[in-house]
């Protein structure tokens, strides 16, 4: 007996102490879509409480009133059924589910991370390549690269248009909200916006191989468009240029906890490359069983549904 309350209170300690160093940071969101997330959780946290906590508060109760050395407590050996317990055990949960299922599905068309986000301001447009183990980032507008950092101004909303060079991917900047896959032949989007100046992790949420440990990257949000604009000259005055197909194979080679690179230059239209170099390895069945070649009313290719509120388009999508 002693032997197994010394090893409670150790798992009770161990886990107080793992707990206690761990980063809140879907708790505190830095861009409106990681704000809007966040009250999502709390509410949905908040509902399922309303069962939780009864239940818990039932069990000890139960276990007092009802204890062998209770001899007061009515003992009724034939109860079978009441009426009034069936009410409310099936009346609550179906309320909440009704509940939840209005939130979910205002919030998952109000979250679609392919919306663009209401504002004035002209986003910035950022191409994300998944690699092996590392984030490549494409700033078309500028003509730069980058691995393993992206800077974009704050207040100012980002496009992100994101596929893989290899194996499924995870994007996910969790203080700034969403998380969406990046697939080989396949374009994903993804709007945020950053709300408050500073640093913030990035990395996959998606296990790929051996470097997956080590694939972070640093999100900054600068002040303003002057500091981002100085960071872009900072970039092109790197000696490192992505202007070739031959130099992009050497950077997709794989390689652990991968330094941040500057490019100053980049090959047009890489980002589209990549996704149609997978094109004509699909087979005539293409990705999935769809054409590679099929497309929408809209001109794009169409895909399945590889996340939970939008579907990833396969090809090219201007």
């Amino acid at each position: 007996m002693k032997y197994k309350k010394t090893i409670g209170l150790s798992s009770l300690l161990a886990a107080t102490l793992m707990l206690s160093g761990c980063d809140m940071v879907l708790m505190n969101p830095k861009g409106a879509i990681g704000a809007e997330q966040k009250t999502l959780i709390l509410t949905a946290f908040g509902l399922m409480l309303i069962v939780v906590i009864p239940a818990i508060v039932m069990a000890i109760i139960f276990a007092v009133r009802y204890r062998e050395a209770n001899k007061s407590a009515t003992y009724r050996p034939n109860w079978a059924h009441s009426n009034k317990i069936e009410l409310v055990v099936w009346t609550v949960p179906i309320l909440i589910i009704i509940v939840l299922a209005s939130i979910t599905w205002k919030t998952t068309h109000e979250l679609d991370p392919y919306k663009p986000l209401d504002s004035d301001v002209k986003p910035v447009t950022i191409e994300v390549i998944s690699l092996d183990w590392k984030w490549l980032f494409i700033y078309p507008e500028q003509g730069i690269a980058t691995v393993n950092e992206v800077v974009f101004p704050k207040d100012v909303p980002i496009n992100f248009k994101i596929t893989s060079d290899s194996v499924m991917n995870s994007f996910f900047i969790p203080q700034l909200g969403g998380q969406i896959y990046a697939m080989p032949g396949m374009q994903t989007k993804l709007h945020l916006i950053a709300n408050s100046a500073g640093k913030y992790d990035g990395f996959s949420a998606s296990y790929s191989g051996h470097g997956f440990s080590g694939m972070k990257f640093t999100a900054t949000a600068t002040e303003n468009r002057a500091d981002f604009e100085n960071w872009v000259k900072k970039v092109q005055a790197s000696e490192k240029s992505l202007d070739t197909t031959e130099k992009f194979n050497a950077l997709a080679k794989p390689s652990e906890n991968n330094p941040v690179e500057h490019f100053k230059t980049v090959k047009p239209n890489l980002f589209q490359e990549d996704i149609a170099k997978f094109m004509g390895e699909m087979g005539h069945g293409g990705m999935f069983g769809v054409p590679s070649h099929s497309k929408t009313e809209h001109g794009e290719a169409t895909g399945h549904n590889m996340h939970m509120s939008q579907p990833a388009h396969a090809g090219v999508e201007e």
